[in-house]
């Protein structure tokens, strides 16, 4: 077996200008290159999932062999990058660790060296069942394929191998016997997300801050993880794996590169590509009992449980993306802001897949505003005003969620008092419709009416304002349901006002949270 398709000489990445759109390929040299002036607006071939694996492997990449040649600043040309990136494999200068296609016992792309090159006992070499497809090797799994259909690049680009690669070995979690996770997670149905400040700019922008961030701290991810900062592992695929051994996480680089799975590329005598794989017995990194805290720049971590953070399937919703604002996660470096950041179009960039028992709860994204108010207290570590206006306003939604629907509960069950009652299944299935719609209505805009408060002059006179407009929605939404309530005659108006006067009700009760709209619609009446 030969070579074939080499990363670092061959243009297969494909990309579009940020002028105009034109299509181009580069190299993974002359990607970075490009990145450098920040030339490039999008690559076709990434599909959202691999979005943050793809941005997060060239980041790790670059600040890895930019410390390796002892430079602070990217290089200005192809051949120094080459050079750079060949001298993080000097036991293979042929360059085989960047070719997608390479003799079994050898390293190749994010694939580990088979020792002695025989996969002939790999399962699906036995069993016949290789990976025609891309996506079919990628990670992402649904229980009823319906977030992403697998198989369906029957003309898959050697790029969509590329992106397929990267985000199978740096972000999947276990799936069964034999197919362990990666480390930068909590758990094998744990999340590698995506935390960090972005502008509204271009992808070469937030590459090259990032790459700095990490430069800048590689001593203290050293010291806090107890990595290595010089002759760690930093390319984790150079390494041969038979499957029943695992590497030392102390023996790591800080800005490791990981793989989890044994697979390998291979070409058919028509020039076909296709993928075999084989489980493993051990997990490649040993790093289970770290919860997935392994020094990753975009991973926020929970302070009191002292793990990563795990992205549910409500995905980045508001109580989630306040709480990574205000204190309950530690911020990875990506995250934390810098003058240097600028002032302008600032957000806080979310993303990740939700995982658990063999199936995917989506890819969810979320872009954070960040007002020059809130920028100036994040920028001087005061965000005790932020942490405590963001956890109001959750707790205010959440309330007003359940006084909804406690109303609209009753409005399904004819009017029925539902105090010291368990709620049916379908009954509160129906609901939940109504109150999954005012909670997303609540989630799209929580941050522009926070960041209101945050900067006003008033913010009291902000908030009293937020808390009647929410009731009013709320209000609404319990109309909206009238629809679905019950429909004969004398009964249906009977069962809305019922449903109504416990709406009002509660909102005015003695044991309500909301005093503040109490004493407003006492002075009202």
């Amino acid at each position: 077996m030969t070579l074939q398709y080499s990363l670092l000489d061959e243009p297969l990445i494909r990309a579009r200008l940020v002028d105009g759109g034109q299509p181009v390929q580069y190299s993974l040299p002359g990607l970075f290159v490009a990145l450098a002036h920040d030339e490039v607006r999008d690559f076709p071939a990434l599909r959202p999932h691999q979005r943050h694996p793809w941005h997060a492997f060239l980041v790790q990449l670059a600040a890895m062999a930019l410390h390796h040649a002892e430079q602070a600043q990217p290089f200005e040309t192809e051949q120094e990058w080459k050079d750079a990136l060949l001298e993080l494999t000097p036991e293979h200068p042929d360059g085989e660790a960047w070719c997608l296609i390479a003799p079994y016992d050898k390293p190749a792309f994010m694939q580990a060296p088979v020792p002695g090159g025989k996969v002939d006992d790999w399962k699906s070499v036995k069993d016949k069942t290789t990976i025609a497809t891309p996506d079919e090797l990628d990670m992402l799994i649904t229980s009823k394929n319906h977030d992403l259909k697998v198989a369906r690049m029957r003309r898959g680009e050697l790029d969509d191998w590329v992106m397929a690669l990267i985000s199978l070995q740096t972000q999947e979690g276990s799936m069964g016997s034999g197919k362990f996770g990666i480390s930068r997670m909590n758990s094998g149905y744990g999340s590698r997300p995506g935390v960090g400040i972005v502008s509204k700019q271009r992808f070469g922008k937030r590459w090259r801050r990032d790459v700095s961030k990490l430069l800048v701290e590689r001593e203290n991810i050293v010291e806090i993880m107890g990595l290595k900062d010089q002759g760690g592992i930093g390319l984790v695929w150079l390494k041969p794996w038979d499957g029943s051994d695992s590497l030392s996480f102390g023996a790591l680089d800080p800005f490791y590169i990981e793989i989890c799975r044994r697979i390998r590329l291979r070409l058919s005598r028509n020039s076909v590509i296709s993928a075999i794989g084989t489980g493993s017995q051990a997990q490649r990194i040993a790093a289970k009992e770290r919860n997935g805290i392994t020094g990753d720049p975009w991973t926020p971590i929970d302070i009191a449980e002292k793990k990563a953070l795990t992205i549910s399937a409500k995905g980045f919703n508001y109580q989630l993306a306040a709480d990574l604002f205000c204190g309950k996660y530690s911020k990875p470096i990506a995250q934390e802001i810098f003058v240097t950041d600028g002032t302008n179009d600032l957000e806080i960039l979310a993303q990740g897949v939700a995982r658990g028992g063999g199936k995917t709860g989506g890819y969810h994204e979320r872009r954070i505003p960040i007002s020059s108010a809130v920028r100036k207290m994040l920028i001087q570590n005061q965000t005790d005003v932020l942490a405590r206006v963001a956890e109001y306003r959750v707790k205010m939604i959440d309330e007003m969620s359940s006084v909804l629907q406690a109303s609209i509960t009753m409005l399904f069950d004819n009017g029925k008092p539902q105090e010291g009652r368990s709620t049916p299944k379908g009954l509160k299935q129906k609901v939940d419709v109504f109150i999954k719609q005012f909670e997303q209505a609540e989630d799209s805009r929580f941050f522009d009416e926070l960041n209101a408060e945050v900067g006003s002059v008033e913010p009291d006179k902000i908030r009293l304002q937020w808390l009647l407009s929410m009731a009013e929605r709320a209000e609404a939404v319990l109309k909206n349901a009238f629809i679905a309530g019950p429909q004969s005659g004398e009964q249906r108006y009977r069962v809305q006002s019922v449903a109504l006067s416990k709406f009002h009700g509660d909102l005015r009760s003695p044991e309500s949270v909301f005093q503040t709209l109490k004493n407003i619609y006492n002075r009202l009446n």
